[in-house]
């Protein structure tokens, strides 16, 4: 598929995140307004909710814009996705008859707050991409113990906090947590010393189920997409993890991108799933490609200096698309929520400059990576700024999410309730 051409000029640049072939949802404010849902377009703003109120948009079972969330479209269905998705290009498409009454509607990106996409529901955090599984427990297990008995035959996940999800640029703050070394023979109380990011790609659900649905139910069922991040304390997870997994090590927060990509948009970038080592279950057989072939990167800035990549991968190394994580979801008769979000698990691929965690990068802190601008970092230190960064890439033209970003504020003071006596 090529560029599709729309009289918002921007829109129509090979380097834009927001073509008329993407056309992704977010919500916006400006000052002193309330947010509303909008749609980008280029390097502007599509006021979605103002064009329903104008009657440039019909949707049916409306009004669905006007609450500054975008549930009420995501629990209207796939026949309410299609018929927006079909309006909006005919809006925006180049030679469109109602442009003169769309100007009026359009916000410039660079004056509007970005602002949780939809309310999250519930949230849950995979561990499917199969290089970071096998470097994770290479370094703690060894290679011939690396992946657990049952990884390649099971999504392997945990239920997360849907409180923890917050929308890029909100800053996250060091970690208060037990923590105990290999040598201590108490744990002790105290910050983070190992806090880390994760590159993951989230899935959000659209229609809710009740009982098992199948791959095919799920990819249906699937809404659109973001950037995911999923801060993890390590320490404090190495402390915590047994028996039950992962704790408050992941839930001080997980930062989203502000747009969601259709599934729609994607489409034109699916993608196979690898080779399985051994068999799946039946109930696990995807009917066609369920992974999109997206090119993600992740920037780190230390506090007043400029960026460094520090990884490059893609969406496709996954091992279990988000579609086979859905359905695996519901197999125990788990009812799926409108709103409720799966992070994939880190996205690394097989060489060492395309692994998505820090602990993976710095091989557990023993391999500290050195940045650009000087100085080495084998975690996360305070004033580090974060980007994850995606895009499918067309002919002439990308599909992307906008940046993914958090930066890291010192840890708050301690209670004194809290502080050991003397």
């Amino acid at each position: 598929m090529t560029l599709k051409m729309s009289w918002v000029a921007s829109a129509n640049s090979a380097t834009t995140d927001f073509p008329l072939n993407n056309l992704p949802y977010g919500v916006f404010s400006l000052t002193a307004s309330t947010p509303r849902c909008g749609v980008a377009i280029g390097d502007m703003i599509l006021d979605v909710a103002a064009c329903e109120e104008a009657g440039l948009i019909t949707l049916e079972g409306g009004p669905l814009l006007q609450s500054g969330v975008w549930n009420p479209v995501m629990e209207a269905g796939a026949p309410v996705w299609s018929a927006l998705r079909a309006r909006l290009t005919e809006l925006l498409a180049e030679g469109a008859a109602d442009q003169a009454a769309l100007a009026g509607h359009l916000v410039p990106m660079a004056d509007a707050e970005l602002h949780m996409p939809f309310t999250v529901s519930e949230y849950t955090d995979f561990y499917a991409g199969k290089n970071h599984a096998f470097n994770v427990g290479t370094m703690f297990r060894g290679a011939e113990n690396a992946l657990p008995a049952n990884w390649l035959s099971i999504p392997i996940g945990y239920n997360g906090r849907a409180s923890s999800v917050v929308v890029s640029g909100t800053p996250v703050t060091r970690p208060w947590g037990q923590l105990k070394g290999p040598n201590d023979a108490l744990p002790r109380f105290d910050t983070s010393k190992r806090f880390d990011l994760e590159l993951e790609f989230g899935a959000i659900v659209g229609t809710p189920s009740k009982g098992m649905v199948s791959v095919q139910e799920a990819d249906d069922m699937i809404f659109g997409y973001v950037l995911l991040n999923d801060w993890s304390a390590r320490d404090i997870q190495a402390w915590e993890y047994q028996p039950l997994g992962p704790f408050q090590a992941k839930a001080t927060a997980t930062t989203i991108s502000p747009w969601i990509v259709a599934k729609a948009a994607l489409e034109p970038f699916r993608t196979s799933t690898p080779e399985r080592e051994r068999p799946l279950l039946a109930y696990l057989t995807e009917p066609g490609p369920m992974l999109y072939d997206i090119a993600l990167e992740v920037g780190l800035a230390p506090e007043g200096k400029g960026e460094t990549i520090i990884t490059r991968t893609n969406y496709a190394e996954m091992y279990y698309s988000a579609a086979q994580q859905l359905c695996h979801h519901t197999t125990s008769g788990c009812s799926m929520r409108t709103g409720d979000l799966l992070g994939s698990g880190t996205i690394s691929g097989p060489t060492k400059d395309s692994r998505g965690s820090l602990l993976e990068l710095s091989w557990g802190g023993k391999e500290p990576l050195t940045l650009d601008t000087g100085g080495t970092r084998s975690f996360l230190e305070d004033g580090d700024r974060l980007t994850l960064r995606g895009a499918a890439k067309g002919d002439g033209y990308r599909i992307g999410f906008g940046d993914c970003t958090g930066q890291i504020q010192p840890a708050i003071d301690l209670p004194a309730w809290a502080q050991e006596e003397n």
